[in-house]
């Protein structure tokens, strides 16, 4: 509806002022590998020779992960993404005749771990790759870290614009566009269901919550209009007038949540007293998520449309179970989004990654273990393609992809633009009906998208 014009407002902006890393802290203790946690252990050994008959030095990635704290669930998830896609690099011989190796830590959930991590997977341990974190919180400072070194940041989780609009050249993001736009596919998927007939009467008031959290306010921040600030510099983005109002909705209600908050009953009345007839909600993480819900259930609010920026984690609906009928999220992946991506030289359809993970994990994945997959490949293919790992030449072949040559993954295709944001790419927007996680939006873009269920069904 306005993506043009906000991209366009994006594009010009040009920031020159690299932010200064956080002050290191200690390392945290859990790691697949020896060596990857506590400073004073042993440097991890070299993997030796695979199953697939690789040998010699090992190619080393370090992942610094939130795996406890209060990103632990997608933390956790994040690294079994990646571990797979290694395995299966090794399964087949390593890259470039060599093994692969994952340096996972845990950060935490905490930015001064996490830079510390970095910094030490890049002056101690020497690693030759390094793998994003997740969230914008930690991607923030952690990308300055690599962008300082000249190391490529492949980003899994951190779209917040204040990322991307400080002119750095080693960054490249493995979602779809910057957070702020993330509320453009809720809010037109009500107007084209409207359009259709699904959609009865739209809605003609919206609550919009938030937490104090840069990926959360940045999808507020769209729906609502407000001016993003880009750290370091005097430049401002103004996104007015909103996705919310550009669709003649008004917003009744802008609340924001601190960290650490525990308020939810009281949160939820006055989202209830503000009788709006849309929630529009963006939590820092899924357990956000589903205890606001159970607040808005416990205070008896029933709104016609329910968004979230966090729900399509199975743990989100084995929490919930009924209640979390008709609720929306947006996704980065689905299982039913029929791509074609590339590994090992070969292709791999987002149905065996599926089954591969399934047989491996003994459950199913989601889109936190599929986005770090696509980071993976996306490596895998530039070191390939290169035939190094210098990341020198490994930033020039990533920013060279365009959509005739592109990055191919499981989320399908990716090539960036100058701020290494992906370009032509539109979030999936899911709805929980009956228990199973479909795929609502964009409309016919795959066979099996379903019809939005409308209004949401009661408590």
């Amino acid at each position: 509806m306005r993506r043009g014009r906000i991209r366009s407002a994006l594009i010009v902006m040009s920031v020159l002022v690299v932010a200064a890393a956080c002050s290191p802290a200690g390392d945290g203790e859990s790691s697949l590998q020896p060596g990857a946690g506590d400073p004073s252990a042993p440097e991890a050994a070299d993997a030796g020779t695979s199953e697939g008959g690789a040998s010699g030095d090992a190619i080393r990635i370090g992942a610094s992960l939130p795996l406890t704290g209060e990103f632990s669930i997608p933390g956790a998830k994040h690294r079994d993404g990646y571990q797979l896609c290694v395995d299966l690099i090794n399964d087949a011989g390593g890259l470039l005749d060599r093994p692969v190796e994952l340096l996972t830590n845990d950060n935490r959930s905490d930015t001064e771990v996490a830079v510390s991590q970095h910094e030490r997977f890049i002056n101690a341990q020497n690693v030759d790759l390094l793998f994003g974190t997740f969230s914008s919180l930690l991607t923030f400072p952690t990308s300055t870290v690599a962008e300082q070194a000249g190391m490529v940041y492949p980003v899994a989780s951190g779209g917040a614009l204040r990322i991307w609009e400080r002119g750095y050249q080693n960054l490249f993001y493995f979602q779809q566009e910057a957070a702020e736009t993330v509320g453009e596919s809720p809010v037109n998927a009500i107007v084209e269901y409207q359009e259709s007939g699904v959609v009865t009467e739209m809605p003609q008031t919206a609550a919009v919550v938030y937490a104090d959290d840069f990926f959360a306010a940045a999808i507020a921040a769209g729906l609502l209009g407000h001016q993003v600030e880009i750290p370091g510099s005097d430049e401002m983005v103004d996104l007015s007038p909103g996705y919310l109002a550009d669709a003649g909705i008004e917003a009744v209600l802008d609340e924001q949540w601190p960290v650490d908050f525990n308020g939810w009953l009281q949160l939820a009345n006055t989202v209830r007293n503000a009788d709006a007839d849309a929630l529009f909600a963006a939590t820092a993480s899924p357990d956000e998520a589903i205890e606001l819900v159970r607040a808005l259930e416990t205070v008896g609010y029933q709104p016609d449309v329910m968004y979230m920026s966090q729900g399509t984690q199975s743990e989100f609906v084995e929490n919930l179970g009924d209640s979390a009928n008709g609720i929306m999220a947006h996704a980065a992946w689905h299982p039913d989004a029929e791509f074609e991506g590339m590994l090992n030289g070969e292709p791999i359809t987002n149905q065996e990654f599926i089954d591969t993970f399934t047989e491996a994990y003994d459950r199913p994945p989601d889109e936190d273990e599929a986005i770090p997959f696509a980071v993976c490949q996306g490596m895998e293919q530039a070191v390939r393609a290169t035939g190094t790992t210098d990341n020198a030449e490994l930033r020039t072949w990533l920013r060279e992809r365009t959509a005739d040559d592109p990055v191919r993954t499981i989320m399908g295709d990716f090539h960036w633009d100058e701020r290494g944001l992906p370009v032509d790419r539109d979030v999936v927007l899911t709805q929980w009906q009956e228990g199973e996680l479909r795929f609502v939006y964009p409309i016919g873009e795959f066979d099996n998208v379903v019809d939005m269920i409308y209004p949401k069904p009661e408590w």
